[in-house]
């Protein structure tokens, strides 16, 4: 588990994560792919880990019993197929046999069940392929009048072939009109559709064990509540990028569309942007092997495994196959990776002149941009001197803005769902003398508070803090001392998300290898007590009132 090494020790409660789940930025084959044959001898001793960690450490306390079983189980179905468009009822009827099994078999480190389930859908999934084919030969009547329900929670599984046809019919319909409105219409429409699903159908091919038993551990671990899940080693080190905002590759973000790794952002200031060629809404097709150099065809590859190869060491050159939006010709760039700056995602300022003061001057409005709540874990444990820190991002600014006669400040949080809690602890420190800022209590009762002890605050001025139903956890926190201390006001929609809990990341090698640099077997992020502001108040479901509401969309 990640401490912070400074004065102040924050016991176990280190991490506030995302309230609502986020990302980076994915014929008849065999039935599983090479890595899908069986439960590795890793999987067992991750399991187990796992297994004791949620059943001692968890807030609850809930024992790892039938009904976490039967939650479980539901919740991986609906991981694989939300919209009950694959499974049929007979296949969840026959999973649904074993919903008292799964605590067993966890305790016993065997998830081999989950192998079974994933191997009948994707058995689905090429029968699905297959009818979508058929469907899409087929002439559409557009003027009946039909609906289609896009409400998970109202849409109960197939009963036989004729109600799932019936129901890809609706579904191919509704899609085919979607396109319509983008301007996609007639063969090209009707061959955009074909290659969507059968690109979606070789993507679940190439989920790997350690995806797998992602879903799985997770589909367990949230139901004892919605922040506790299993991460993989990859999940992991995407986790970690984010809190130190910064990587080494090439700097576009990727989407997968249709079967295509697809440009949907260069980062200013990055390699692809100094190279200048690479585009948005280009489409990467081939990207170079880094141990061979030679290309390597990524069309319908997951988006993860794109992302990983290319990725690469600073200095080191990646060339992609990349076909220009608007074009159909391939082109080969060559662009030499380089560490990026994630600057979108940290801290940023700006000033608004807005009206005069009593004396004429114009009133001068610093504004604050705070995606999360920032931290790099790894150089703050290793001692690094200049490690990432929302904290003293924000300092920063403030002392700009002090310098140039800043009459208010404002906060917004409204995009903010969280993130480090020392760093909530220490940026409401920028803003108040010293007290309790939060408090915690775990699982045995004791409430425990946490301090800002530092004297003094960078900014004494009028203060603004703007907010959201998206600004959760760590905002809240902030936010919540901020109104209890007087110190500023909420601006923003009628409450805040409304997650009152802390999370901690236990990393699974350090569970099981009690030595230095263990190997990165994922971590448990897994929440372990409540916080109260420092009036006593929950954040729980009720959230951080505004004191001036805005209309919200």
């Amino acid at each position: 588990m990640f401490k912070l090494l400074s004065a102040r020790s924050y016991p176990r409660s280190v991490i506030l994560t995302l309230a609502t789940g986020l990302a980076l930025v994915l014929g008849v084959w065999s039935v599983l792919s090479a890595d899908l044959v069986k439960p590795r001898p890793n999987d067992r001793h991750v399991t187990s880990v796992v297994t004791t960690l949620i059943r001692r450490e968890h807030l609850s306390k809930h024992p790892l019993d039938d009904e976490i079983s039967e939650r479980g189980l539901k919740a991986f179905l609906r991981s694989l197929d939300p919209m009950k468009m694959y499974f049929l009822q007979s296949d969840a009827d026959e999973f649904m046999k074993r919903q008292d099994d799964l605590d067993d078999m966890l305790m016993d480190k065997d998830i081999s069940f989950a192998y079974t389930i994933f191997e009948r859908f994707l058995v689905r999934v090429d029968e699905r392929v297959k009818l979508v084919n058929e469907l899409l030969n087929q002439k559409f009547d557009f003027s009946a009048d039909e609906s289609l329900v896009t409400d998970p929670e109202q849409i109960q599984y197939a009963r036989d072939a004729q109600e799932i046809q019936d129901r890809w019919r609706r579904r191919l319909k509704y899609d085919l009109l979607v396109l319509k409105g983008d301007k996609t219409e007639g063969d090209a429409a009707i061959e955009k559709l074909r290659r969507r699903y059968q690109s979606f159908a070789k993507r679940m091919r190439q989920t790997d064990a350690d995806e797998l038993l992602e879903m799985y551990l997770t589909s367990i671990t949230t139901s004892y509540d919605p922040h506790t899940s299993y991460m993989s080693p990859k999940s992991v080190e995407n986790f970690r990028i984010l809190m130190r905002l910064n990587l080494e590759g090439i700097g576009a973000a990727l989407q997968m569309i249709d079967g295509y790794t697809v440009v949907s952002k260069i980062i200013p200031g990055g390699a692809a942007d100094k190279q200048g060629k690479l585009k948005p809404e280009d489409r990467i097709v081939s990207v170079s092997d880094k141990k061979t150099g030679e290309m390597v065809d990524v069309v319908d590859m997951k988006l993860n495994d794109v992302v990983d190869m290319i990725r690469g060491d600073a200095g080191t050159v990646v060339k992609l196959g990349v076909i220009p939006a608007g074009s159909n010709e391939m082109k080969v760039y060559s662009i030499t990776r380089a560490k990026i700056e994630l600057k979108d995602s940290e801290a940023r300022r700006e000033v608004i002149q807005l009206g005069t003061k009593a004396n004429g001057a114009p009133l001068q409005i610093g504004v604050i941009d705070l995606p999360s709540f920032y931290m790099d874990m790894e150089g703050a444990r290793n001692g690094y001197d200049g490690y990432k820190s929302t904290t003293r991002d924000v300092r920063k600014i403030l002392d700009e803005f002090t310098a140039k006669g800043i009459d208010v400040v404002v906060l917004d949080l409204r995009r903010n769902g969280g993130g480090s809690l020392p760093e909530a602890i220490s940026l409401t420190g920028l803003f108040i003398d010293q007290g309790p800022v939060v408090q915690v209590k775990g699982s045995d009762g004791r409430v425990e508070p946490y301090l800002d002890e530092e004297p003094g605050a960078a900014w004494k001025g009028p203060l603004v803090v703007l907010t959201s139903k998206f600004s959760a956890s760590a905002s809240e926190i902030l936010a919540g001392a901020i109104q209890d201390y007087h110190r500023g006001i909420i601006v923003g929609d009628a409450s805040t998300h409304g997650k009152g809990t802390v999370q901690s990341l236990m990393e699974l090698g350090q569970q099981l290898f009690r030595i230095p640099n263990p190997p990165n077997l994922g971590a448990l992020k897994i929440t372990m007590q409540q916080f109260y502001r420092p009036n006593g108040d929950s954040t729980q479901k009720r959230g951080v009132l505004a004191d001036v509401r805005l209309p919200s969309i």
